[in-house]
């Protein structure tokens, strides 16, 4: 059947349409060519919308990811500022004050950053993990190195019981555990315990984190894992359990949370599936 010229007009001025941003249906359930033809530009052009929705998508992302972080960074920015001002005339024992403070702030800021960074890694696909036979205590040793200090100054104590082998890549879930454990420390008392658990059952071997504060009410657990707003605290930049998830998605693992309650500290466990 010959194609006609009105015919070919009208599908020049829909697809014109289409490119001016336009949604409708070409379709047709004729036979003949020009419909297979009106079939795959419809097709085309539907692909066309998703990828601006995804560009749209991501730009937004971006655009509030980037406002979190100016706002995460800008609070000690200008805490630091202002003690360092105060610091020229303060007295010798404010003045000691006032650098402890912003040493504390500078810490915080520099592991926010490494987080920040690390995140980026995960998200870009950037990350190649390895599969090695770690055990559970060498693991929990790796984690615990960078927080011996936050432990120290609050009297706290972690104590690490059972030492299953784990296969996953050392490095990286060593440090999704010790933001596990920093977690664990800010919301246990001072000379509180955090208890380090490990094991395997049919489906996954595990290592776990156990904190010795009131637990978590179970209408906040699903919230846990949102960058910036997941926090419970108010020194927290709600970063360290999506950096853990992300870590351990990336090894195919995941992220279990028991909120505990009635004297018994919250659980996060690391799942580390065969």
């Amino acid at each position: 059947m010959p194609i006609r010229k009105k015919d070919i007009k009208r599908l020049s001025a829909d697809v014109r349409r289409i490119i001016d941003g336009q949604v409708f249906d070409l379709r047709d359930n004729r036979e003949g060519v020009f419909s297979i033809l009106k079939n795959d530009i419809h097709t085309l052009a539907n692909l066309k919308n998703e990828q601006v929705a995804a560009l749209k998508h991501d730009r937004d992302t971006l655009k509030n990811t980037l406002a979190d972080i100016s706002h995460q960074l800008k609070t000690p920015l200008t805490s630091m500022m202002i003690m360092a001002e105060l610091l020229e005339n303060a007295p010798p024992e404010k003045a000691a004050e006032f650098a402890a403070n912003i040493k504390t702030s500078l810490l915080r800021m520099e592991w926010l950053v490494s987080a920040l960074l690390k995140m980026a890694k995960l998200d870009a696909g950037a990350v190649e993990f390895s599969r090695e036979s770690v055990k559970a205590s060498a693991l929990a040793k790796l984690a615990l190195d960078p927080l011996q200090i936050l432990l120290e100054i609050r009297n706290q104590r972690a104590e690490v019981a059972g030492d299953t082998d784990l296969l996953c890549d050392s490095r990286w879930t060593a440090e999704a555990l010790s933001n596990l454990l920093k977690n664990a420390s800010e919301y246990s008392p001072d000379g509180g315990v955090i208890r380090i658990e490990s094991g395997k059952n049919p489906v996954c071997a595990w290592i776990s984190v156990t904190d010795s504060g009131a637990g978590i009410p179970s209408e906040e657990i699903t919230g846990l894992f949102r960058r910036f707003k997941g926090s419970r605290s108010d020194k927290g930049f709600g970063i360290g359990l999506p950096l853990a998830l992300a870590i351990m998605r990336g090894q195919g693992g995941d992220v279990e949370i028991n909120g505990g309650g009635n004297g018994i500290g919250a659980t996060f466990t690391l799942k580390i599936y065969a």
